[in-house]
């Protein structure tokens, strides 16, 4: 019993999903496909660190495009953030978050590609 409880256990730490070595930012756009207009939500988990300034979403298309940034104080600053896209039409959506740091330089980036989808009604 002592084995299957330890096995479970190393099991359960090699496939839950964390921030890795050299993993600044990780990104997780919800829904990753919907029907248009689509409100998308942006999660952004950062790892803490004094010169982390602040995050910049963006959700581009061939046809649209919104950012918005939100400050960040350093290792004060909460581990996640989340961000709303407003009403996306349809497209196939990159949307990135670049993790800012002192001076405004890029300290890291990731990306996630997102679908919209014709609504019904002759969308």
């Amino acid at each position: 019993m002592k084995v299957r409880a330890t096995l479970f256990g190393i099991l359960m730490l090699t496939i839950t999903p964390s921030l890795g070595a050299g993993e600044r930012i990780t990104i997780k756009v919800s829904p990753a496909v919907s029907f248009a207009p689509a409100n998308l939500i942006v999660r952004t988990m950062i790892v803490a660190d004094a010169d982390n300034r602040g995050v910049e979403i963006i959700a581009e298309s061939s046809d649209f495009y919104r950012s918005s940034e939100i400050q960040l104080d350093g290792d004060k600053a909460p581990r996640t953030t989340m961000s709303n896209s407003g009403a996306c039409p349809r497209a196939t959506y990159e949307v990135r978050a670049n993790l800012i740091g002192v001076g405004g330089q890029q300290r890291a980036f990731v990306r996630q590609q997102i679908n919209v989808i014709a609504g019904g009604a002759g969308q």
